[in-house]
């Protein structure tokens, strides 16, 4: 959008206007002219010609523009705010790809289903800065803290089971948060870890990650993944187990009780979604989102213009512009002269 930064100095467009009348007005009352007789290059009212005028007029408005400051205003971009860091840490190890979930009417592994129901939830967090932790024998930086949430999401799409291992570390995942955390400062610090089962590796026991993550005043919010009861083949027919066996609801609650957090259990689709949904009400997303619009300094243009003019005007190549007034009134000018 164009705009001028100091709109006001227009005012100044029509100042020539007024000097040169107040001097027409004192030449002819101090001296007496001869009609019809030139001067110098000038008619005998003292005027240089019209086109001459027209061009210094033009240099006038092109210098009051300059001044005025014409800029051009881009579209609004947000600034990251010093609002709320949220990062995901997810479960990546061999019994994600369990297939006891369902969406949609199919019959899915538990990761396809963390993929679908957390990519929803990163696209509602807009103004919150967010990073994710992928772990599973070790615990790894996926994509660091940042308000790009379209990356995010995309870097969890393009994760894969086995990518880091087949065990689960939670310690690490939690203490590697705890570490990206400190290199931002006033800030709420939330931790969302989903995993399926029990630490087993790593090198770090989860309870000492969460209380260092206490201290460093990290809210940590655990989920557990995976069904109660499925059906799965055999040699003597069918029959029903429980696929989350290794799931250690009891840690994961203590975790969350530790940083004063809480722990949820995901058994479907529905019941996940809800878990991020009490989230989105227990850590509101942060308002206090920043934007600028750039802008571009326009003024050397008219500048530039001035002075190619002005250049054109002392070399005389500027054709000689006559602004004309209609017949009617040329009639009544020029009889009021010969009336003066």
């Amino acid at each position: 959008m164009l705009t001028l930064y100091w709109p006001w100095l227009l005012l100044l467009l029509p100042l020539p206007l007024l000097l040169r009348r107040q001097d027409t007005q004192h030449e002819e009352g101090a001296r007496l002219q001869l009609p019809g007789i030139a001067q110098n290059g000038k008619l005998a009212s003292g005027r240089a010609p019209s086109g001459s005028r027209s061009g210094y007029w033009l240099l006038w408005c092109l210098l009051v523009l300059a001044v005025a400051r014409p800029q051009w205003l881009g579209e609004p971009i947000e600034l990251p705010s010093q609002g709320r860091d949220l990062m995901l840490a997810v479960d990546l190890s061999g019994s994600m790809q369990i297939e006891d979930m369902v969406v949609a009417g199919k019959t899915v592994d538990r990761f396809s289903l963390v993929q679908h129901v957390v990519s929803e939830f990163i696209e509602r967090r807009k103004g919150d800065r967010l990073g994710l932790i992928l772990f599973a024998d070790h615990a790894y930086l996926q994509a660091p803290l940042t308000q790009d949430r379209r990356s995010v999401a995309q870097f969890l799409r393009e994760a894969q089971i086995g990518l880091v291992g087949k065990q689960t570390a939670i310690g690490e995942a939690i203490a590697l948060a705890v570490k990206r955390f400190d290199k931002m400062k006033e800030s709420n610090r939330v931790l969302i870890l989903l995993t399926d089962g029990a630490n087993n590796a790593g090198n770090i026991e989860p309870e000492q990650a969460a209380s260092i993550a206490a201290k460093r005043n990290v809210t940590l919010y655990t989920i557990g993944v995976g069904a109660e009861v499925m059906e799965r083949r055999t040699l003597f027919g069918r029959e029903r187990v429980n696929p989350s066996m290794d799931l250690d609801e009891a840690q994961l609650k203590a975790l969350a009780e530790t940083t004063k957090g809480k722990y949820f259990r995901a058994r479907n689709s529905e019941e996940l979604a809800q878990i991020y949904q009490a989230i989105d009400k227990l850590e509101p997303v942060s308002r206090d989102q920043l934007s600028y619009r750039p802008q571009a300094e326009l003024f050397y243009w008219p500048l530039a213009l001035m002075l190619i003019i002005s250049a054109l005007l002392a070399l005389g190549h500027l054709p000689q512009f006559q602004f004309r007034l209609p017949s009617r009134a040329q009639s009544k000018l020029s009889q009021g002269r010969r009336n003066s």
